[in-house]
């Protein structure tokens, strides 16, 4: 089947009616199999301008599928990226109603926050540094419009790179006094230790994968901006949340950071 540019304006329209009703769909590529990574960020394009005409902001952009633990688990092999806004932040200690999300996952990451714009092409990791005001730990509530996670990167992209809510943590260092590479993050759930992790999970450093994102979205006439956010993608594997679940992270050097489900 053709996807002509109404389809996807109207498969963007059905991600954004699964969004607010809280009801899964089918994954996109079962309908459509030729759906291209280009045409699924259309697809996002198009849910993000229906967020937006519900009034919320873009504040940020998160990098998806950067960890080989995640890559396992969803069978999809390269990074993805989407967009942030107010309506996905959290602040810590506030609770998340579970029932406003429809399967989510929570993942341990390190935020980043820009101090001055950045766009590729030619971005380096010394420009991702130069660009940085400070680097905080941060949940990543990662949730899927698609059914059952049956996802391939062609249904994430679409879906704002499975980007559900998130929250921000206690701390913020400058990127220059912590080993971004190195540091080690624990991960609690229920006081029960879950999952561990290490920078270097997110394409080899969280350095590698902004400096993915600003040169990804260069070719796409896009940029960071002073003020942003930036997810820089999961350090281990995503762990599922419910009702009644309460997480908490730490990171070496950076923080800790912990969620609520209510």
């Amino acid at each position: 089947m053709e996807v002509t540019a109404t389809a996807l304006e109207r498969l963007g329209d059905e991600l954004h009616a699964a969004l607010r009703g809280c009801a899964p769909i089918a994954p996109l590529t079962d309908r459509y199999p030729e759906l291209s990574v280009e045409q699924a960020y259309r697809i996002q394009q198009r849910l993000l301008e229906r967020r937006l005409q519900d009034g919320e902001r873009i504040i940020g952009k998160k990098i998806g599928v950067t960890s080989r633990a995640v890559m396992n688990m969803l069978g999809v092999h390269q990074p993805d990226f989407g967009y942030l806004t107010t309506a996905m932040l959290f602040n810590p200690g506030d609770a998340i109603d579970a029932g406003t999300l429809i399967q989510p996952r929570a993942e341990g990451e390190i935020a980043f926050v820009m101090k001055r714009d950045l766009q590729g092409p030619g971005v380096g990791v010394a420009d991702v540094l130069a660009a940085t005001e400070f680097v905080m730990p941060c949940f990543e509530i990662v949730d899927s419009r698609i059914r059952d996670w049956k996802i391939r990167i062609a249904d994430t992209v679409a879906d704002n790179a499975s980007c559900g809510v998130f929250v921000l943590g206690d701390r913020a260092v400058r990127p220059e006094a912590v080993d971004l590479h190195a540091c080690g993050m624990v991960l609690e759930k229920n006081g029960e230790v879950v999952a561990t992790g290490a920078g270097a999970a997110a394409l080899g450093s969280p350095l590698n994968a902004v400096m993915w994102l600003a040169n990804m979205l260069g070719r796409l006439g896009i940029g960071l901006k002073a003020g942003e956010i930036v997810l820089s993608g999961a350090l281990a594997a995503m762990i599922p949340a419910q009702r009644g679940d309460c997480f908490r992270m730490a990171i070496g050097g950076i923080g800790e950071c912990s969620v609520r489900f209510a």
